[in-house]
C-alpha cells in the first residue's frame, strides 16, 4: 500500500503505547497496525475519516483510542455509537481480546459503508468479541443492556444521552470523547443526568486538548459528581 510504511508505523504505535505503559503484547500491536492497514486502504474510496496520513492515524485514532483504554477497565457490555470507522470500538475490541477476554463491544452507524468496513474488520482481524449494527440508536434494541455506551465525535450530550439511554444498564455509565471541555452541552444535559467524572488525557504525540465526560443516572452518581 503506497504510503503505509508498516515498520515505522509499528514503531510510532509502540513508543506511544510504552509512553501509556499499556501491557499491550506484539499479537495487539500487530493487530492494531492491520487494522490501521484496512482503514486506510478503505478510506481511500469510502472516506472513514479526513485523517489520510498514516502516522498522523497513529496519534489521532489509534493513540487517541488507547489512552482512553483504562477508562473501560471492567466492562462487560460496550456500545460504541456512531462507530463510523471504528473509534474508539476496534480499538477497544482488539484490546480486550489480550486484556479483557469477557468484554464485547457492538458498534452502531446509520450508514452502510461504514458498518460494512466494520464488518469486514471483524471479520479479517478475527474480532468475536464484536457486534456490527446498521440503525440508528434510537431504534437499536437490546435484550441485555450495556454498562458503559460511548461515542467519540458522535453528537453533543444531552442528544447523546437521550438517544441511547434506553440501551444503558440501570447503574452504566456514558463515556463520551471530547476535545476541549464541552461546558455548554453538560448544562443542557436531559434531567436525571449528571457528570461523574471529567478526565482530562494526555496523548502521546498530541497537543490538542481530549477529555473523557463519564456521564451517569443522577441517583448512581451520588457524592461522586464533579462540578463542570
Amino acid at each position: 500500500m503506497s504510503g503505509f510504511d508498516r515498520p515505522s508505523l509499528t514503531l510510532a504505535l509502540q513508543k506511544g503505547i510504552d509512553a501509556l505503559t499499556l501491557p499491550l503484547n506484539v499479537t495487539t500491536v500487530d493487530k492494531l497496525i492491520d487494522y490501521l492497514a484496512l482503514l486506510s486502504k478503505w478510506n481511500a474510496v469510502y472516506n472513514l475519516t479526513a485523517v489520510r496520513d498514516p502516522q498522523q492515524m497513529v496519534v489521532q485514532h489509534l493513540l487517541d483510542s488507547l489512552t482512553a483504554w483504562p477508562s473501560f477497565d471492567g466492562a462487560k457490555r460496550c456500545l460504541d455509537v456512531g462507530a463510523g470507522g471504528g473509534l474508539p470500538g476496534l480499538v477497544l475490541a482488539i484490546c480486550a481480546q489480550q486484556l479483557q477476554p469477557a468484554m464485547q463491544i457492538a458498534m452502531v452507524d446509520t450508514v452502510h459503508k461504514k458498518t460494512a468496513f466494520l464488518t469486514q474488520v471483524k471479520a479479517e482481524l478475527a474480532l468475536a468479541n464484536v457486534t456490527v449494527h446498521t440503525t440508528r440508536v434510537e431504534q437499536l434494541q437490546s435484550e441485555k443492556p450495556y454498562d458503559v455506551i460511548t461515542s467519540r465525535a458522535f453528537a453533543n450530550l444531552a442528544d447523546f444521552v437521550r438517544w441511547s439511554s434506553h440501551l444503558l444498564a440501570t447503574n452504566g455509565r456514558f463515556i463520551a470523547m471530547k476535545g476541549l471541555i464541552p461546558r455548554d452541552e453538560i448544562a443542557a444535559l436531559p434531567i436525571g443526568w449528571k457528570v461523574s467524572e471529567i478526565l482530562s488525557l494526555q496523548v502521546p504525540g498530541l497537543t490538542a486538548e481530549r477529555h473523557l465526560i463519564t456521564i451517569r443516572r443522577l441517583v448512581e452518581a451520588g457524592t461522586d459528581t464533579a462540578t463542570a
